[in-house]
């Protein structure tokens, strides 16, 4: 399978999914939106990736290659591509399916309970997760579930942390992908956001426990072995 990934700042990179596609034999392209690359043909690819980043999905004026990706996002869902996004990319799917984003009444930056919500267990995604588990967070607006969507999973400081379409689309507003050393990297990049509000963690806190992050992998492995071969609920 052909895994392409949208990537918009240099510090949010597909983290510890890069290890787990190589491992599985699949092939990776990538457009680095920051960089001006050109969108690919959807034809091109079996499987879209979007990631996160610090801007708005209504940033278009700073950054206008937001219009042409939510146009290609939305070309890849209705193509029956598996598609997967996370925080900024949960959003951007969100919006193209005509859900709303907005602030969230929070900051949410560090680690925070996930819980899977009762309707999610009944899949077989939702089945094969911890119904609690710690996830690593880094985001300030959250996404209204679109229609036909279930909502997966909650936090007590965001209801709405993760959406899914047809066991092929599917968006995290949480990272599972973080290591430890992308976690350094968004510190060094975002590290203003750290101000001690009610959900924001201090670095050092983020990084104290190695452990956690290679928790969080794994979860992210079991998502990606059930992406990988989707059907029906």
């Amino acid at each position: 399978m052909h895994i392409h990934y949208l990537q918009h700042v240099s510090f949010e990179d597909l983290g510890s999914m890069k290890a787990w596609f190589e491992k599985h034999g699949h092939t990776l392209s990538a457009t680095h939106l920051y960089k001006g690359e050109p969108l690919p043909k959807t034809n091109s690819f079996d499987w879209l990736v979007v990631m996160g980043g610090p801007m708005s999905v209504a940033d278009t004026t700073a950054y206008p290659w937001l219009t042409d990706e939510k146009s290609f996002i939305k070309q890849a869902i209705s193509e029956n591509k598996i598609v997967l996004g996370i925080c900024l990319g949960a959003q951007l799917i969100a919006e193209v399916l005509g859900a709303e984003i907005s602030k969230n009444s929070d900051k949410e930056i560090g680690w925070f309970p996930i819980r899977v919500q009762d309707q999610a267990k009944d899949t077989r995604l939702g089945a094969s997760l911890p119904a609690e588990f710690d996830a690593f967070h880094w985001h300030g607006d959250t996404f209204a579930i679109p229609d036909n969507a279930t909502l997966f999973a909650s936090s007590s400081a965001c209801k709405n942390q993760a959406f899914m379409i047809e066991n092929r689309v599917l968006g995290l507003q949480f990272h599972l992908e973080t290591t430890q050393e992308s976690a350094r990297s968004l510190i060094n990049h975002c590290g203003n956001e750290l101000d001690n509000r009610p959900y924001i963690q201090s670095a050092e806190v983020i990084l104290s426990r190695p452990e956690r992050f290679e928790r969080i992998n794994k979860i992210m492995d079991s998502i990606l072995s059930y992406m990988e071969k989707p059907l029906t609920q």
